[in-house]
């Protein structure tokens, strides 16, 4: 990933100042062949390349998604330089409940390399495949060694941070299902959501992993860096508690067997909105459908994480569907928004009074324009809320209307997410789902 760094150069003294006061405080005329334009750049050049801090996120086969692309998306919004690096052989990998994740490089590709953090996801067998990993190991032991950050969520602190000695003697916490073993490793065990001891942070899971990236955007670049990232991630404040929607014009959703649900993406697709739906209502037994509006079945996400649909829209367009729905990003949005053949899609499945659903910028700029919200209580992303023709329920973080089904950010999208399943097979079934992935307290 690149960053731009915008050097701003003060006007010529000249225009702020006489001869006289020139003279005085004797400032470099433009005139001076000493100074030049370019030794500027290269001051900027040198300035961004030493605050600039350089983060590795691994994957592999069994990596968790939501923890993979959350960390790697809140990091990349911080302006950290992340690179995805698999330790495969490929760099696609298979990530659990069937997403394909494509990484940037080869970990060996990255042996060389010099890293402010390096974080690992969770997930099984992703965290055991990390564990077996000598490169990795290797690259850990020297950022610890180097008394460098390094971070963990779900199974990794214990099943392979554990395993390698690096959390012996201090505190560390990780999902529920290892806290024996990390136990076990020498670690002292804590039930935090997120915890850092000193160059170390560790977090429990799926829904604890937003609260722990922004706490390694912290850990790099201070708490104000931090509160602006997090502001437009649209957050919890009560984390662990329950969730709720809002729900007006209750109706039932109903499905044959197995409810089938399309999730379209896009170049510029917001990649945890996306990875979010996908994991969740997989994981409640759901056939979803990942189908690319693009030309091809790679697509490169709005934090330039790379994903893989399952097929093209054209042929996706050829099944039924109990739900169709919509992950948001700017560039996302605006893609659905010009695909003929979704916006047809979305328009016989509202006119069959069969479910549909978007958030984030989608509502405002895929459902409003094509009149998929008339007559029906929407949200969306805060910023566009204004293009919503009725903004009366806006400020609530899920809203459910009749056969409709909107959100906010990607700070309500496991809510979302959870509202959808809770639609579909009742709300026990959604806190089922909610407990083991950390969202509300276990």
């Amino acid at each position: 990933m690149s960053i731009l760094l915008r050097h701003v150069i003060p006007p010529p003294h000249s225009v702020l100042c006489s001869t006289s006061e020139k003279s005085k405080l004797n400032f470099p005329s433009f005139r001076n062949p000493r100074f030049s334009f370019s030794k500027i750049k290269a001051t900027a050049a040198t300035l961004m390349a030493s605050t600039t801090k350089k983060v590795l996120v691994p994957i592999a086969n069994g990596t968790e998604p939501i923890e993979a692309v959350i960390t790697i998306d809140v990091l990349r919004r911080g302006g950290a330089d992340v690179t995805v690096a698999s330790i495969e052989k490929q760099t696609r990998v298979d990530a659990t409940y069937d997403v394909k994740l494509v990484a940037d490089s080869l970990l060996s590709e990255c042996s060389d390399a010099v890293f402010d953090l390096i974080t690992l996801p969770g997930g099984i067998p992703g965290a055991t495949n990390f564990k077996n990993c000598q490169l990795l190991e290797k690259l850990v032991k020297k950022q610890a060694e180097d008394g460098k950050l390094y971070a963990a969520v779900c199974a990794s602190p214990a099943v392979a941070f554990g395993s390698w000695g690096l959390l012996n003697g201090l505190k560390a916490t990780c999902h529920p299902f290892f806290m024996d073993e990390l136990k076990s490793s020498g670690a002292t065990t804590v039930e935090s959501r997120v915890h850092e001891e000193g160059n170390v942070v560790t977090s429990r899971g799926p829904g604890t992993t937003m609260e722990f990236a922004v706490a390694l955007v912290q850990k790099l670049f201070g708490k104000e860096k931090a509160d602006e990232v997090s502001g437009p991630l649209v957050m919890r404040s009560n984390h662990g508690d329950e969730y709720s929607i809002k729900e007006l014009n209750p109706m039932q959703w109903t499905f044959d067997n197995v409810p089938q649900v399309l999730v379209p993406i896009a170049n510029g697709t917001e990649e945890m909105e996306a990875i979010i739906i996908i994991d969740i209502l997989r994981r409640a037994k759901v056939n979803v459908v990942v189908a690319s509006v693009e030309d091809s079945l790679e697509i490169l996400a709005s934090r330039k994480v790379k994903l893989e649909a399952d097929m093209l829209l054209d042929e996706a367009a050829k099944l039924s569907y109990d739900l169709i729905v919509l992950p948001g990003g700017l560039g996302g949005a605006q893609a659905f928004a010009k695909s003929e053949k979704l916006v047809n899609m979305l328009k016989k499945q509202r006119e069959s009074n069969r479910p549909y659903g978007a958030m984030c910028a989608s509502p405002a700029l895929v459902l409003e324009p094509h009149g998929l919200l008339k007559g029906k209580k929407a949200t969306a992303f805060p910023a566009m809320c204004n293009k919503l023709s009725d903004p009366s329920e806006i400020e609530n973080r899920v809203v459910v209307d009749g056969n409709l089904i909107t959100s906010r950010g990607p700070g309500t999208t496991i809510e979302f997410a959870l509202g959808i399943v809770e639609k579909l097979f009742g709300r026990d079934k959604a806190l089922e789902l909610a407990k083991p992935m950390l969202f509300t307290h276990p």
